[in-house]
């Protein structure tokens, strides 16, 4: 990636899960000139280039597949050999361009454009809260020198955000970046063995996707975890019970900070709670450049309000959507001469200041007229000590419109776990309108390779399965 930039290109994330038409889509969309790939990906790569009439230039990585060289393409190895091994000297722009697709959970995957100086004073360390703001170079070398990054373990797949940014930010501020051993699926045994070897002191994950597996081998393994000082979360929350039980596992006083933003909107809230209560809400501090509007869009809704808003953005933001001017109007609209990016995320305002975040607006149920976020509901779901995961969907009811509805997986050795059962869990946390009236469980929970959820597969499945048990209206 920084090769990359050091060449003043654009790199492209790519799934290694996508099938030829995602992948002909998102080399399309960016109009990729070049591409670097693993020789297992030969034969995928080979069924669309010929539609891709951009892209000329093939580097292929040896691996045990026993896949041939493509035509015209270039072994890695030799091409690096024939390389001079002089630096590049270029002239380099904060006008350089960063682009970066989204995951694709509500269609195809879209790339969203930045400038290099918006993207790291956004989200790449330029401006961590807490910190100076690094708007010289004298600054930057500071923070290198200090070596405040750590030993940071990255999860989350350099494919999706959540890894580019937390191994950018290290860098920025003169850690250490560790990568597990194996990188082609999360093996939660092999995570604590490196921590180990490497005395890891921090580790950035996604949500519960990762911390559940990473909790239950703690159990069972005899590790050593008393370098770890913090597990920073992006993308996805932490349920209060997974921090709580982590907590009480790793070494006193390990932080647990949860960051809330979005590729388009790049970092908005951060928390730095060591682990929350058992209410199911994670409360957050927003940052300066993030504000919540009111329904409308109007106007900004200040602390005391007991409004629901929109978590919106504004100062360093990127340039829009790649090739698509009219999703890039409607998500970045200007307001009162100012350029906000509202994404789509919903909030209100905790009665201490902080912000609650509920979840996405599109993942939203209308159950009888009232509004059901669902994140908010798995929060507490989750919280049950049978529930391995879940998400939360609203299924066709002809009463409530829609009927709030867990999808969930047990734990091993756990009991399935009814729905009344579910609703005297929720009670002391949620209105009864938000609480689900049926539960389906599944073997396992659909999630992306870096833990976002699927929730069309959980909204089909739900609507599918025979193991729904809603209670009496």
């Amino acid at each position: 990636m920084y090769g990359a930039w050091k060449a003043r290109a654009a790199f492209v994330n790519v799934n290694y899960r996508y099938v030829a038409d995602e992948l002909r889509y998102v080399l399309e969309t960016s109009a990729a000139r070049a591409i670097i790939y693993h020789a297992t990906f030969a034969p995928l790569l080979a069924a669309v280039r010929r539609e891709l009439p951009a892209l000329r230039h093939f580097v292929q990585v040896r691996d045990d597949s026993g896949h041939a060289l493509l035509p015209d393409a270039v072994d890695y190895e030799e091409w690096l050999a024939a390389e001079p091994p002089d630096p590049i000297d270029l002239p380099y722009s904060a006008d350089d361009l960063y682009v970066l697709f989204t995951g694709g959970t509500t269609g195809m995957p879209k790339g969203v454009l930045w400038r290099h100086e918006d993207v790291f004073f956004n989200g790449l360390g330029g401006h961590v809260p807490g910190f100076e703001r690094l708007d010289s170079e004298a600054k930057l070398l500071g923070h290198l020198d200090a070596g405040l990054g750590g030993r940071f373990l990255v999860l989350p797949p350099f494919m999706h955000g959540a890894g580019q940014w937390a191994t950018f930010n290290t860098f920025h501020r003169g850690g250490t970046v560790i990568l597990p051993d194996e990188v082609r699926r999360f093996d939660a045994h092999a995570t604590w063995r490196t921590i180990e070897r490497q005395r890891v002191d921090q580790m950035s994950l996604v949500g519960d996707a990762f911390a559940r597996p990473l909790l239950a081998a703690l159990r069972e393994g005899a590790y050593d975890s008393s370098s770890v000082r913090v597990i920073s979360s992006t993308a996805a929350v932490l349920s209060p019970a997974v921090k709580r039980e982590l907590a009480s596992l790793l070494p006193d006083g390990t932080m647990f900070i949860e960051s809330i933003g979005a590729t388009e909107a790049g970092l908005q809230a951060m928390s730095w709670d060591a682990a929350s209560g058992p209410g199911g809400h994670s409360a957050y501090q927003l940052r300066d450049n993030s504000v919540l509007l009111s329904d409308d869009r109007r106007r900004a809704l200040e602390p005391g309000s007991d409004e629901v808003g929109w978590l919106a953005t504004r100062g360093h933001l990127p340039l829009g959507y790649l090739g698509d001017p009219e999703r890039t109007r409607r998500t970045f609209p200007v307001i009162d001469g100012v350029r906000y990016c509202i994404g789509g995320d919903r909030a209100r305002w905790a009665e201490d200041g902080r912000m609650l975040f509920l979840g996405r607006d599109s993942a939203c149920i209308n159950t009888g007229g009232e509004k059901v976020y669902a994140e908010e509901v798995e929060r507490v779901v989750k919280g049950h000590p049978s529930v391995e995961d879940a998400l939360v969907v609203g299924v066709r009811d002809p009463r409530w419109g829609q009927r709030v509805t867990a999808v969930m997986s047990v734990r091993d050795g756990g009991t399935a776990v009814t729905v009344d059962e579910l609703r005297a869990h929720c009670a002391p946390h949620l209105a009864d309108y938000k609480i689900p009236r049926a539960v389906v469980v599944a073997a396992e929970i659909v999630r992306s390779p870096s833990g976002k959820p699927d929730y069309a597969w959980a909204k089909a499945f739900a609507e599918e399965s025979s193991c729904q048990t809603p209670i009496r209206s």
